[in-house]
This record gives C-alpha cells, sequence and structure tokens, in this order.
C-alpha cells in the first residue's frame, strides 16, 4: 500500500483537528518528494466520497467533525432561543450543529442573526454540544447590495439594477433616497420587509457614487459592483509621502544602460531591461526591478492596504492601483534619468537561449532611456526616431539578438501558443468614448514578455534552492473531466483526442497548427482555451502548464501585484539583502495570503470585464439596426453568445428568435441543433448578425441571427437521432414543439443608456 494512505490521513486528521491544510497534513505524516502527489489524490478521492469537506481552496475538515476554527452560517432559531449555525464548505453547509456561545474572547460588536456568516472558534462541550464563539460577524454579503441607477417618481423613487444577474428592483421611499436625484448612480440595499409581500421590495439608498452622464460611470458602477477598494486610509498615504527607502548595501547598475520598454501611456515602470553578447556567442542578460520592499515595510499601514487590495485593477479609462500614486508613479518607479532601488536578476544564456546560471542583485540604477513597445519596434525595424535612434546600436539590437538566442529556447519548450486578440478602449482628451481598436502584438511585447518570464523561473529555482518559502504562480494541468470533454467535443467533428495520456502543451499547439487557417479554427482554439485550468498563486508547486514550467513564481511586477511583493522580501530573506525580508510571520501566512490574492486577481478581471462591456454597449448604442459579423464564444439552451468583429463586443441570440425549429442544446458538441434537419450553430462558427436592442447600464447586446445553420458533420445527425430515440426524446429542449417548460420569451431590455460616446473622428 502506497504512504500516505487513506486510513493515515483520516486518522491523522481525527487527532490533529487543527492541521487543516494540505501542507499542515504533509508536514504532520512528514509527506515528501513523490509522496505530495499521492496525498493530493487521497484527499481528492475522500473529498469526492464527502469524508473530508474543502473549506478553502486548499483546507479540509473531517465531514461529520467541524474544524478548531472555520466559517459558520447561523441558519435557524430552537424554541429555546438558541441560535444554531453550522460550518460552510466549498460544497455548501456541513458537519453538526453548533449553538451560538457568544463572543471569542475581547470579541465585540452585534450578535449574529438567522443568515448571517461569521469566522468562528468551535469547541465541543463536556455534553458534546458543539459551540461557535464568534471572532468576526462578517458584513452582509454583496449580493445584498445593489448597484443601479435612480429614477425618481413623485413620492420616492426606483433602483434599476446595473447587474445582469440581478433581477429585483427596488422601490424607494422619499425618506429613504438621501439626496439622489434622477439619474444618479447609487448603492442602496434591501430593507427588512416583515410582512409586506406584495409588489417589489422597499429599499434604501446608502451612497450615490455618481450621474449616469459621467464619463467615466461604467468603469464607477464595476468598482462599487464588486467592492474594488479606492480611497487609501490616510495612515498609508502618510506613510507614502514621508517613506525613505531602506538603507541596506547595494551594487551599483547606474553605468549600465538600462531601459524601460512599456506602453506609451504607462505611469509606472517597473521592470528595465539591458542585453550585451558574450565572447562565446551567448548573451548576458539583466531585468532591473523596482525595489518596492526597499519602500513597504511587511505589517505597515501600507502593506495591509497593498494586501488587502491584491493587485492593481486596470479599467479601460482609469487605474485603481495597489499602491499610491506617491510610490507607484513616482518614488517606485524607474523613471528615466532618475536614481532608483532596485532588485536585479543577471542571466546568462547560451547562444541558443539555454539559461546556464542567474544571481540577484539589490542595486541601484538609473533608466537610461523610457520607450513605448512601438518606438522600440520601430527603431528595430529601420526606422529609429530620438532617443530611440540613439540607443538602437548599443542597447536595442543587442537586446533582440537576446531575444532571438532565447526564443530558439522557448520553441522548444513549447508553450501553450494560444495569441487570442485584446481590444483596446479609446477615449477623447475630454475622457469621452471616441473607439474600439485591436492590440497590435509586436515583437517587442514578445521581448518583454519573455524576458519577464525568465526572470520570473529564476526567482522561483533560487527560492527552492535556498530552502526559502515560495508564492508560485501555478497553472495546472487540465482535469481528467475537461480533458474527456474536450476529446468528446472533437469526437464530433470526427477528430481524435486520447484522453489516456498526460495533456501535454505541444500536442495542444500540435492540433492548432494544423486547424490554422481551416473552418475549425475558431472553434476548437475557444474548446482549447475552456479546457485549461485557471492560473492561481499557491505555496504548493503545481508547476505552470500553459507556459509548460516546473516551477514559476510573479517577480517583475511589485508595484501593481502583491505576489511579486512577498516573493522580492523572500528574496531578499535568502541572499540577507537587508532587514526588510519575508518575517516568520508572513511566511506561515503564504497558504492564507495565496488563496486571498487569487481571489483579490479574480475579482479585478470580473470588474474590468464589466467595465469594458459596458463602454461597448456605449459605443454601439446608436447602432441599432445594423450587421455585423461575429464568431460564436458560446451555447446553452436559451441561446447563443456572438462576439462582434471589429468591436470584441458580446451580445446574446435567444434561442426562441432563431426560428421556429425544434432547436437541442448539444452539451459534448458545444452546440444546438434543429431536430428535423440537424442543421448546426457551433461555437467558434462565424455568423452574421443584427443588433436588436442595447443596455448599456447593464452592458447587453440583444442579437438577431441572419446567418442559416450549418450542415451537421457526416453521420453526427443520425447519430443524434439515435440517442434521442434511446433516452425516448430530447433531454433538452430550446425551440417550438411540445413538451418541456414554457418558453419566457424575449428578454425585456432597459432603455436608459450611459452616456454617450463622442463623435467619431472624420478619416
Amino acid at each position: 500500500m502506497s504512504f500516505p494512505d487513506r486510513q493515515t490521513v483520516l486518522d491523522f486528521l481525527r487527532e490533529n483537528p487543527g492541521a487543516t491544510t494540505k501542507a499542515d497534513i504533509a508536514r504532520g505524516l512528514k509527506v515528501k518528494g513523490h509522496e505530495r502527489a499521492i496525498l493530493r489524490d487521497v484527499l481528492k478521492e475522500l473529498e469526492e466520497e464527502g469524508k473530508l469537506e474543502r473549506t478553502g481552496k486548499r483546507s479540509f475538515a473531517q465531514a461529520d467533525r467541524p474544524p478548531p476554527s472555520g466559517l459558520v452560517e447561523f441558519t435557524r432559531l430552537t424554541k429555546d432561543g438558541d441560535l444554531l449555525g453550522q460550518c460552510v464548505g466549498d460544497s455548501g453547509l456541513f458537519g453538526p450543529e453548533l449553538v451560538y456561545g457568544g463572543p471569542s474572547g475581547k470579541s465585540r460588536g452585534r450578535a449574529p442573526a438567522k443568515g448571517d456568516r461569521a469566522v468562528c472558534k468551535i469547541a465541543q462541550r463536556d455534553n458534546g454540544e458543539w459551540r461557535a464563539y464568534v471572532i468576526t460577524l462578517l458584513e452582509k454579503r454583496l449580493s445584498d447590495r445593489i448597484v443601479g441607477l435612480y429614477e425618481h417618481a413623485p413620492r420616492g423613487g426606483r433602483i434599476l439594477p446595473a447587474s445582469r444577474k440581478e433581477r429585483r428592483e427596488l422601490l424607494i421611499q422619499e425618506g429613504d433616497r438621501k439626496g439622489a436625484k434622477d439619474g444618479d448612480l447609487v448603492v442602496a440595499e434591501p430593507k427588512p420587509q416583515g410582512r409586506r409581500q406584495m409588489g417589489p421590495p422597499l429599499g434604501v439608498v446608502k451612497e450615490v457614487i455618481g450621474h449616469i452622464t459621467d464619463a467615466r460611470s461604467a468603469s464607477l458602477i464595476a468598482i462599487y459592483a464588486h467592492d474594488i477598494p479606492v480611497d487609501f486610509p490616510e495612515a498609508a498615504l502618510k506613510e507614502a509621502r514621508e517613506k525613505e527607502p531602506a538603507d541596506v548595501p547595494r551594487t551599483d547598475l547606474r553605468g549600465t544602460p538600462l531601459i524601460t520598454i512599456d506602453p506609451h501611456d504607462a505611469r509606472d515602470h517597473d521592470d528595465a531591461v539591458w542585453a550585451e553578447e558574450l565572447e562565446d556567442g551567448g548573451w548576458k542578460v539583466i531585468v532591473a526591478i523596482a525595489d518596492v520592499a526597499a519602500y513597504v515595510t511587511e505589517g505597515s499601514a501600507l502593506d495591509r492596504e497593498a494586501e488587502k487590495r491584491g493587485n492593481s485593477t486596470y479599467f479601460p479609462d482609469r487605474v485603481v492601483p495597489m499602491l499610491p500614486f506617491e510610490l507607484s508613479a513616482d518614488a517606485c518607479s524607474l523613471r528615466e534619468n532618475e536614481d532608483r532601488p532596485c532588485l536585479a536578476v543577471e542571466m546568462i544564456f547560451s547562444k541558443d537561449g539555454h539559461k546556464k546560471r542567474h544571481r540577484f542583485l539589490r542595486a541601484t540604477m538609473r533608466s537610461a532611456a523610457k520607450l513605448s513597445y512601438e518606438e522600440a519596434q520601430t527603431a528595430i525595424d529601420g526606422h529609429p526616431e530620438g532617443r530611440a535612434a540613439e540607443l538602437l546600436e548599443t542597447v536595442l539590437k543587442p537586446l533582440w539578438g537576446a531575444y532571438a538566442a532565447v526564443s530558439k529556447a522557448r520553441d522548444i519548450r513549447s508553450p501553450l501558443d494560444l495569441d487570442m486578440p485584446e481590444r483596446r478602449i479609446m477615449f477623447t482628451p475630454e475622457g469621452e468614448l471616441d473607439g474600439i481598436t485591436t492590440k497590435v502584438r509586436l515583437d517587442a511585447h514578445r521581448l518583454i514578455e519573455e524576458f519577464m518570464i525568465q526572470a520570473n523561473v529564476a526567482a522561483a529555482e533560487t527560492l527552492e534552492q535556498k530552502n526559502s518559502p515560495v508564492m508560485y504562480r501555478v497553472h495546472d494541468t487540465p482535469s481528467d473531466a475537461k480533458v474527456a470533454a474536450f476529446a468528446e467535443f472533437l469526437q464530433t467533428l470526427d477528430m481524435k483526442w486520447n484522453i489516456g495520456e498526460r495533456p501535454q502543451t505541444h500536442k495542444f499547439n500540435r492540433l492548432l497548427a494544423e486547424i490554422r487557417g481551416g473552418d475549425y479554427e475558431g472553434m476548437i482554439s475557444q474548446m482549447v482555451l475552456r479546457t485549461q485550468a485557471q492560473a492561481i498563486y499557491s505555496e504548493e508547486n503545481l508547476g505552470h502548464f500553459g507556459l509548460n514550467l516546473p516551477k514559476y513564481a510573479h517577480f517583475t511586477s511589485p508595484i501593481r501585484r502583491y505576489a511579486d511583493l512577498v516573493v522580492h522580501r523572500a528574496l531578499i530573506r535568502a541572499h540577507d539583502f537587508g532587514p526588510d525580508g519575508l518575517s516568520e510571520r508572513a511566511a506561515v501566512r503564504l497558504e492564507e495570503i495565496a488563496e486571498h490574492i487569487s481571489m483579490t486577481e479574480r475579482r479585478s478581471m470580473a470588474a474590468e470585464r464589466d467595465a469594458t462591456d459596458r463602454y461597448l454597449a456605449i459605443f454601439l448604442s446608436d447602432r441599432v439596426g445594423a450587421e455585423f459579423d461575429g464568431r460564436i464564444t458560446g451555447v446553452t439552451p436559451a441561446g447563443l453568445f456572438v462576439s462582434l468583429a471589429g468591436s470584441g463586443a458580446d451580445g446574446f441570440v435567444p434561442i426562441s428568435s432563431i426560428s421556429e425549429d425544434y432547436w437541442i442544446h448539444d452539451a459534448a458538441a458545444v452546440a444546438v441543433y434543429a431536430r428535423g434537419s440537424g442543421k448546426t450553430f457551433s461555437i467558434g462558427q462565424i455568423v452574421r448578425v443584427k443588433l436588436r436592442e442595447v443596455t448599456p447600464l447593464q452592458g447587453g447586446l440583444l442579437l438577431e441571427m441572419l446567418s442559416e445553420p450549418l450542415p451537421a458533420p457526416p453521420g453526427r445527425h443520425a447519430a443524434r437521432q439515435a440517442i434521442t430515440r434511446e433516452r425516448g426524446g430530447p433531454r433538452s429542449r430550446s425551440g417550438g414543439g411540445g413538451g418541456g417548460p414554457p418558453r419566457r420569451g424575449k428578454p425585456k431590455f432597459d432603455k436608459r443608456t450611459l452616456p454617450k460616446k463622442g463623435k467619431p473622428k472624420r478619416k
């Protein structure tokens, strides 16, 4: 029997209820090397069987026994007035009922009520009864708040929600509008309803955040809807204004002409690069990164706020930074011709681009130039201007030479080759929406990206070599379930994928190369993307599947990512570069920090996506009735999601609006097909659509399908009919005909809009 086995793990957890994380269990059982993979599989099996409950990204509890502390939801009152609750896990409530036992220690505040959640200390009394003692009563969940548009009426008004997922409208009585005026964007909460059950619920305005005509209202809505922290505490601002960098020994790199290459409108510059050719044909590359740890002391007000934010959030029209402007765009930014503290890595590559060795330096640098990607690329392409012309021979050409070498090794490594287009929303100087462009990817972008990847790998390697705690950036291998679904999808196209083999990037790349330019390129690329796991931060190394790297950490952007700041502190500690390295207290919190900043990253991505959707809806608001080419990016029983060519805006085609055919959802093929003809709309398919309605407040587009469905792949229609007959009829009904749930009809779209876009420039 392999170690650790299932019973050993269960016995350990029973005897050590405080050891709740995978790392705790591994340490307690002295699990090492390949045994970690066995432990991971055992925990997964026990979770699937219901014997363990996941209480966090990597923490577990026995399903029939609560952990010593955890999240509790209070669910009911007994006849005797006792408030009862249960522990909260990923799959819902678990374990025995817990009796609310009051606050824990010196905790103060209101007592919990039915429906509240709290972080609790949990203990069993002598009589066997479990008690929950509240440490922190959590604020009302975000779903209890509504961000929306206030519409005034004679005796109050109503709130139209800005989220497409929010179905509630709140009625606001005159005394509850808190000064809100018609057209204001507000944050509101529902009021306790008591016995009043008829009609929309009552609400109260908590805050007026802006007005619908504000040119920046789209991002403003996203900031409040996703609870993105904006204002810095005064203590953090005071530290940022007064902070001097740590006085530590530094290597002098001011004579090395390091340069920054960034977007033309970048305000913070946290990385600089330089390269030179060696006598043997190899290359020396230096990547210098802003020494943020020298300014942000662990445990300070600045540090607490940076950890809380987790990362900067980038909207089309503004940035919500992780650090105050005084640091992010000034003291820490590697500005041209100004001395700056940095943490640098010097890497030696062979002429074939393989890294031979590296070393880290805590240094002082002086940027020789601030170039945009376009300036650097134009100079290399033979049209140098300004500072780029002066540095072409001495700096830019060596950088491109080193990049050419490193690219050879990258091609052998074969990272996942999914080059998805990015869109850029343009604004006038007055802040009005001006247009949408697709970002052009230059070799200058790829050069910086590859050097940053190499620096990140070096950071992870060094920390492992020095037995230091590591905050890894991990991208797990696609799950068996996702690979099986991908193989089933390919089978609908008469293509094969061996699900018995471990997924590898070069196999995905080979498939993508084979279908490039063909009819199935769009749909297969979409499905490859959907098959991937989500990248997260972790103290456990799972490797980075997408980059095809065994170890990886984020080191190169400490101005905008807290993970990088943690890695900097770990490197400072590992090299004894100063007293401001990672503390033991922070080292034992790595898993907690990793879970938190993975959450803040997802939160920022969702907020950025929402704001972009609203700006795109504004841009298209005067194009109702226009026709567009598009690509189907999602298929559900209710309809099709289509990304419009040019803008990249996403719209929805209700299945009931396509035709009178009886449409059946084929989950395996990610398609819908007509029962009679077998004709199909599939993911990735190019279609023609008409824009029917726009709701900029919610970022919604309603589309009408103009294209005809495609014939089913050979033999697919007959196979579908056979399956349907075996099952006794369609299992997923999506169109007209008898049986199944009633059709809802077209969704109602609210006509109120966000601010108008600026007048288009004449070409």
